[in-house]
């Protein structure tokens, strides 16, 4: 049971291991790209190739869907970022029990987006969990975990790209010793130590230039897939894709404490617009301006698109409920 890119591994390994896939469970075709056609999800073009049986359903709870998988009689479910949460009904489906592929080292970073707000926190390390599912929201026990380091220029999309390998891998050799023993052997998490990585909104991504250098620049990086870092300047809101930190010797030739976060202290040719943070400067080196391209930093600045005294402003994005 999976959706997005992230799963595509754990299936692709699961098709060339020794283990049968009866059955292959993924959201319904939805509309995707610019021009919103009706698309199928990355993981059912997998199973599309590999001629698997597929299950599209609209919802699971509250449903006989339990039913339609029982049919199949599989001994474990595997979830890799299905996208719905599976009621009691469809986890007492299989003889052995559900099995999920979760991208951190849980309990940390229990949710929908834990890839981001890994990021986003400035954590230097993260993983993969692979949890024998309850009930409950990522609070299963623990299989098996594999720890993995987040370089400075890592974002979500290489982060979940090595995280989605890591966990394909991981799968298969827990998968392998359930088969020979027969059942799942978890331990218990430890509930006191959990941290939440709530669903991504789209004022997630309205930066505040009063953080510091380093949370901005982690905000860009987390937030690179969805819904991605954008300010005002003027009536114009520009995306914010990538920035460098200034060290202290970097900003002395123009360090004022008169400037403002978020504004636009000087151009760095080669480099790109200079811009105040709460705790220094960063300079941007990649970025979007509305109805255009991404430009590199250089290309900012010589397309005047950022210029002294401009100044980044919240565009204002109240929170979904």
């Amino acid at each position: 049971m999976g959706t997005p890119e992230f799963a595509v591994p754990s299936l692709e390994r699961l098709c060339q291991s020794s283990h049968q896939v009866v059955c292959v469970v993924t959201q319904p075709d939805r509309p995707a790209g610019r021009g919103q056609k009706i698309r199928p999800s990355p993981v059912k073009e997998v199973a599309l190739r590999e001629r698997l049986p597929i299950l599209q359903p609209e919802k699971i709870r509250g449903t006989d869907f339990h039913k339609a998988l029982a049919a199949y009689s599989p001994d474990v479910i595997v979830l890799v970022a299905y996208g719905m949460i599976l009621p009691p009904d469809v986890l007492q489906v299989p003889r052995l029990g559900c099995l999920n592929v979760h991208a951190s080292l849980l309990p940390k970073y229990r949710g929908a987006a834990p890839v981001a707000w890994a990021i986003i926190n400035s954590e230097r390390r993260t993983g993969v969990t692979i949890m024998h599912m309850d009930e409950g929201l990522d609070t299963g026990g623990i299989v098996a975990q594999c720890e993995v380091e987040i370089l400075e220029d890592d974002d979500a999309l290489s982060l979940s790209n090595m995280l989605s390998a890591v966990g394909a891998d991981l799968l298969i050799g827990v998968l392998d010793q359930v088969e020979k023993e027969q059942k799942i052997v978890s331990r218990p998490q430890d509930h006191s130590q959990a941290v939440w990585a709530p669903r991504l909104d789209k004022s997630d991504g309205d930066l505040d230039w009063n953080l510091t250098s380093e949370q901005i620049i982690c905000r860009m990086h987390g937030l690179s897939l969805w819904p991605g870092c954008f300010s005002k300047v003027g009536d114009k809101t520009i995306r914010l894709i990538d920035a460098d930190k200034l060290i202290r010797s970097e900003s002395e030739s123009f360090a004022d404490p008169k400037h403002r976060p978020g504004e636009v202290v000087c151009l760095w040719p080669g480099r790109g617009p200079v811009v105040r943070t709460r705790d220094g400067y960063v300079v941007l080196t990649r970025a979007q301006p509305a109805g255009g391209k991404p430009l590199t930093g250089t290309d900012l600045v010589n397309g005047g698109h950022l210029k002294p005294p401009m100044r980044f402003e919240r565009v204002g994005l109240k929170r979904n409920s």
